[in-house]
């Protein structure tokens, strides 16, 4: 180890210092990909001097199939743990899914790719958004739940968008079959 004069930090020390304070501030997810919208937050529990117990609901485009989009509500945590990205929030989440324009695939894909995953908990829990086709009927179906590392939960919510002509000029509608690998 080089000699350093007393008083020096080591920059190893530093570096390690601020990945530490990147993983438990809060916003750091943010940075990690793009979030969905916030469409509004209600409150269920009233806390006196920490945040209160919220609802938020948020809204997100499907990022590889145009003309589909997704709305999931999730109870968020408030106290001191929650409002420090400590809480380790609960596993209810509902979805809601719609066509929204003309549906275009941008690329081939598999069934039960992510469409969107966000972090629930400091370490252990994340929530998925995954995607499939009933090439049956033509339908793309979406399906949201929350993992641990050890155990997931059994909770789940699944939404169903039919691949529909959008307009008179859209008569060329896909088959979602023939995107899936």
């Amino acid at each position: 180890m080089p000699f350093r004069p007393l008083g020096q930090p080591d920059t190893r020390l530093k570096g390690l210092a601020f990945l530490l304070l990147l993983l438990l501030w809060p916003g750091a997810a943010a940075l990690a990909a793009d979030e969905p919208d916030l469409i509004f937050r209600r409150s269920t529990v009233f806390k006196w001097i920490s945040p209160n117990d919220k609802l938020a609901t948020y809204g997100l485009d499907d990022p590889e199939v145009e003309g589909v989009a997704c709305h999931f509500t999730v109870p968020e945590r408030g106290g001191f743990k929650g409002w420090l990205g400590l809480a380790e929030e609960v596993s209810d989440i509902s979805l809601a899914c719609r066509q929204t324009g003309p549906i275009r695939f941008k690329d081939k894909m598999e069934q039960g790719d992510d469409m969107f995953r966000k972090r629930r908990s400091l370490f252990f829990k994340k929530m998925q958004i995954v995607r499939g086709c009933d090439a049956k009927r033509n339908v793309l179906v979406y399906m949201v739940y929350s993992d641990r590392l050890i155990e997931g939960s059994p909770k789940n919510s699944t939404s169903s968008v039919p691949i529909m002509p959008w307009g008179a000029a859209d008569a060329n509608v896909q088959k979602c079959g023939e995107f899936i690998h």
